[in-house]
């Protein structure tokens, strides 16, 4: 019989970011968004749960080795974000605006070709201590 199995990885990273939509007025961004407009940017320590789901292997156990896993996540995401600004430094962030759902959605798409091993099934992103988003690769019709 095959178990499906869930599996999560933490990772951390520190990155700053504006939410700023350049086709409206200053006032109108600072009404929407706030603190988070400020021109001189913003920082988070965001906390990366990387969750892959599959049968574990009779020979390992493992659905996925932890460490390969770890591996992939650095490579292709905290790499990429940690110290850095995600609206000026990320090319997979560019022209998107940096919210924490961007985000998930983003660093979904960097892990998922290279899971290997079971299946990627949620990126869960911890902004702050009250706020986080999670991320499953659904789409919804429109």
């Amino acid at each position: 019989m095959k178990r499906l199995v869930y599996i999560t990885r933490k990772e951390h990273f520190n990155a700053a970011h504006k939410l700023f939509n350049p086709a409206w007025s200053k006032e109108d961004n600072e009404a929407v968004f706030g603190r988070c407009a400020n021109e001189n940017w913003h920082g988070h320590n965001f906390d990366l749960y990387v969750t892959i789901k599959g049968n574990p292997s009779e020979d390992t156990g493992f659905i996925m080795d932890l460490k390969k896993l770890r591996d992939v996540i650095n490579e292709h995401v905290i790499e990429q974000l940690d110290h850095r600004n995600i609206n000026m430094d990320v090319p997979w962030m560019s022209g998107k605006m940096a919210s924490i759902e961007n985000l998930a959605m983003g660093i979904w798409d960097q892990l998922v070709p290279h899971i290997h091993h079971g299946q990627l099934h949620c990126v869960k992103l911890w902004e702050t201590h009250n706020n986080y988003v999670e991320y499953f690769g659904e789409t919804l019709e429109e």
